[in-house]
């Protein structure tokens, strides 16, 4: 995994922040990642495991930023909903595995919100993303 190519910002004297940063400083092509749910090229949900779809979202997440020539690194922002916050807590210990797996040790910008249903029925979760592409890179997606 390439090191980010964007400054995270850590006030003085404020602890490290886990698993997420308090803020980054990027430039260069923006890419905005609509909601990602947990189900397949398809439309399908194949798990209705918390974790599961959680690495569904990541790899489906992937792939939207491959096709701007993006990469995990770059992802500045992630917006995440769910539906359950036990659910989401009892799973953290799968969720941390996954994501460390499909994205690595890059921890950008993050929000958790738990909310009363989606659109998608089935979904426990759903994220947006933003990435942004350093302009040395932005010259050749793909």
């Amino acid at each position: 995994m390439m090191e980010s190519p964007h400054t995270f910002l850590q006030p003085p004297g404020w602890p490290r922040a886990k698993g997420y940063s308090n803020g980054i400083v990027a430039g260069g092509r923006t890419v905005y990642v609509g909601g990602m749910v947990g189900w397949n090229e398809q439309e399908r949900f194949e798990t209705d495991d918390f974790a599961g779809q959680f690495r569904q979202v990541l790899l489906n997440i992937i792939a939207v930023l491959q096709e701007a020539g993006a990469k995990p690194e770059h992802i500045v922002r992630m917006t995440w909903f769910i539906g359950d916050k036990r659910e989401y807590l009892s799973a953290l210990k799968d969720i941390g595995q996954a994501y460390r797996e499909i994205i690595g040790r890059h921890y950008p910008v993050m929000a958790v919100i738990e909310v009363s249903g989606f659109i998608e029925d089935g979904a426990k979760l759903e994220i947006e993303t933003t990435a942004v592409i350093p302009d040395a890179v932005s010259a050749s997606p793909g």
